[in-house]
């Protein structure tokens, strides 16, 4: 018995390794996850956003939420008709409905970035041909390169089929949080516990959608995480102050979506939904001591908190058929 309890976490140590290992694809030519518009001299990020603001409404967009997960850094989500009619023509197509633009305070500048429309339509499986979203964030926004992903660089289909490595998640592999009677009751759920901040949760933005090709309603929530404590693994700092190093910062990866689809609240699994932002990140040992495994506690502690919003503890979720 006692040699079982010293070998468990040598398996352990060795599982893990071989799951996160090394991303599963490599394309010579593709996608990256992000998109930096400019880097503008430094000033009051207040001022940044407020300009930044009136580009996407003047574009068409519309800013249905802000999120500050720490100093120096602020994210606008945004959604549009065209986005929201894309998300309901493909199945479970919700996390498609909105773009994140970040705005971060970095070696004296601050970045504008923001989230890559062809990435993400890909990795979500939307039906949709979003180059005039990409035209038309690049014509007010600005652009000056991608990045996101390193020397690693994803086609679409390899962001259809994309899990970091051997036996993770897909798209079709989510964190099923809980079930509910009725569609509506699943939102008030999730929208009243956020307003409680169950969990040191806070609402970033609420978008209804119509129902998907499957005849699913859908109605996406942003979430921010702060955390409980300063070692709470879950929150949006703890998890970026020790993988978002890079020189440009990944700080459009947040917030976290819940996704009440039907009568099911979901979310993306963090194995998945993490290394979308990051998905050349490696799993032991990097130049800037950024690694999978500094952050190894993540996707239960976020699927821990994402479950309590949802009302539910983690026992009682189940995986989505």
């Amino acid at each position: 018995m006692e040699f079982f309890k010293v070998l468990q976490p040598l398996m352990r140590y060795l599982c893990l390794t071989l799951l996160f290992a090394s991303p599963v694809v490599m394309a010579v030519d593709g996608l990256k996850p992000f998109v930096l518009a400019a880097s503008i001299d430094d000033q009051a990020l207040s001022a940044v956003s407020a300009e930044v603001t009136l580009k996407l409404q003047n574009a068409g967009f519309d800013v249905i939420g802000q999120y500050s997960p720490y100093d120096d850094a602020v994210i606008l989500v945004f959604s549009s008709a065209q986005l929201r009619d894309l998300a309901t023509s493909s199945k479970r197509g919700g996390y498609g409905a909105v773009l994140r633009v970040s705005l971060t305070r970095n070696n004296g500048k601050i970045e504008l970035a923001y989230t890559n429309p062809l990435y993400w339509a890909n990795a979500y499986r939307m039906q949709a041909d979003v180059e005039s979203i990409a035209a038309q964030l690049k014509s007010s926004l600005g652009y000056e390169k991608n990045f996101g992903s390193g020397e690693l660089s994803l086609t679409a289909s390899d962001l259809r089929e994309y899990h970091y490595t051997f036996m993770m998640e897909y798209f079709d592999d989510p964190s099923v949080l809980n079930h509910f009677d009725s569609h509506q009751q699943a939102v008030a759920t999730v929208r009243d516990n956020l307003a409680k901040r169950v969990s040191a949760s806070n609402q970033v933005f609420e978008l209804k959608l119509g129902s998907d090709i499957d005849d699913k309603e859908m109605t996406l929530f942003g979430v921010g995480l702060k955390g409980v404590d300063e070692d709470d693994c879950s929150s949006d700092a703890y998890i970026m102050g020790r993988i978002d190093k890079g020189s440009l910062r990944h700080t459009a990866h947040l917030p976290y979506e819940i996704l009440v689809y039907g009568n099911q609240v979901e979310a993306l699994y963090g194995r998945f939904r993490i290394a979308l932002s990051w998905p050349h990140l490696p799993m032991m040992a990097s130049d800037t001591g950024a690694t999978f495994f500094s952050i190894m506690c993540a996707p239960g502690s976020i699927e821990d908190s994402l479950s309590a919003v949802a009302g539910a503890s983690r026992e009682t979720q189940g995986k989505a058929k």
